[in-house]
């Protein structure tokens, strides 16, 4: 695949690893050989997936000649954060718009990220009701600033658009070339599957160096159905982007729902027991919102016999653990 043709900027300082995790295998009985591809060590103040995404979303942004930057997500946003923190290594001023999912969830003092965003100089804060349209509000924004005589330009959630997207088609390349050198031949791939660009960026990759891995998204908001539909649509675009020839078929997407639980960003038993066994086994943090949710589904995929016995599953990290920290009393409790 061809990514030079795309404004990109460099934030990547080479590979993100990929690791054995032994420990854990043993703990859900030895039969799955699990590794872990670790994006959740990528830079940018706390590390994590957006920082891909936005590598080429920025690169946009200052191609077009923008000097702020305006994006939205829920209250502890993880896109946020690493926009915010590339907006400040990039001298841009950035706009935040956030949403307020989950009713009275949103504390101005509060730890994890919101915290980060104060940190990081972000220049305005909004706190919206959920289910408002994220877009209209950002580009109300965008009207604001545009009247002060600022140039903004408006990063989707997640940075899970096309543009943002080709991000994690570039990760796919990374950790084929790295399976390669590895001589590690990886049977199965699961990813947190949320504003879907990290999951259709993987699949249009993998298509892309026709890796022949089947990738599965675990949810961490939305139902099978509506969650497949808008992967499969991003990842067309993604596809059409880098002229990939076929394309991507709908039989490709697959999503698991059943860890959602009562809904996005609220906790599960799962997700605290995903995030316990994940450190006490292999000293990796998760995120109580993302990566939590997508590792007590491949846990549970384990146990339940869903892989083949000796099977090699690779477990896309996508970081966020700044959040646990606004997780506390959840941890403690559990």
């Amino acid at each position: 695949m061809n990514f030079t043709k795309f404004a990109r900027r460099q934030y990547l300082q080479g590979p993100t690893p990929i690791e054995s995790m032994p420990s854990l295998s043993k703990v859900l009985g030895g039969e799955v050989n699990l590794y872990v591809k670790r994006d959740d060590l990528l830079p940018g103040a706390g590390g994590g997936n957006k920082t891909r995404k936005l590598e080429f979303c920025i690169g946009d942004a200052l191609g077009k000649g923008a000097d702020t930057i305006i994006t939205c997500g829920a209250v502890q946003s993880n896109h946020a954060r690493l926009t915010a923190s590339w907006a400040a290594k990039e001298g841009l001023d950035c706009h935040l718009v956030l949403e307020e999912r989950v009713k009275g969830s949103y504390k101005e003092t509060a730890s994890g990220n919101n915290f980060l965003f104060e940190l990081l100089g972000v220049k305005s804060l909004g706190v919206v009701e959920a289910g408002s349209d994220m877009m209209a509000k950002m580009e109300e924004k965008a009207e604001e600033l545009k009247s002060a005589g600022k140039k903004p330009y408006i990063v989707p959630g997640g940075a899970s658009n096309a543009i943002g997207a080709t991000g994690y088609a570039v990760c796919a390349e990374e950790t084929m070339t790295q399976l390669n050198n590895m001589m590690l031949d990886i049977d199965h791939i699961i990813v947190p599957s949320g504003s879907a660009g990290t999951h259709a960026g993987m699949v249009v990759g993998m298509t892309g160096v026709n890796a022949n891995i089947p990738i599965s998204g675990v949810n961490v908001s939305r139902p099978k159905i509506v969650q497949e539909e808008i992967v499969y649509k991003l990842a067309l675009e993604v596809a059409e982007r880098l002229g990939i020839k076929g394309g991507i078929t709908r039989e490709e997407i697959v999503c698991f729902d059943e860890y959602v639980g009562p809904g996005y960003s609220l906790p599960t038993k799962s997700m605290v027991e995903a995030v316990k066994l994940f450190a006490q086994t292999e000293a990796i943090l998760l995120d109580p919102v993302y990566s939590g949710k997508a590792a007590a589904g491949l846990i549970d995929l384990v146990r339940k016999d869903h892989f083949s016995k000796n099977s090699n599953v690779l477990f896309l990290h996508t970081g966020g653990s700044p959040a646990l920290y606004a997780y506390m009393d959840t941890f403690r409790q559990g």
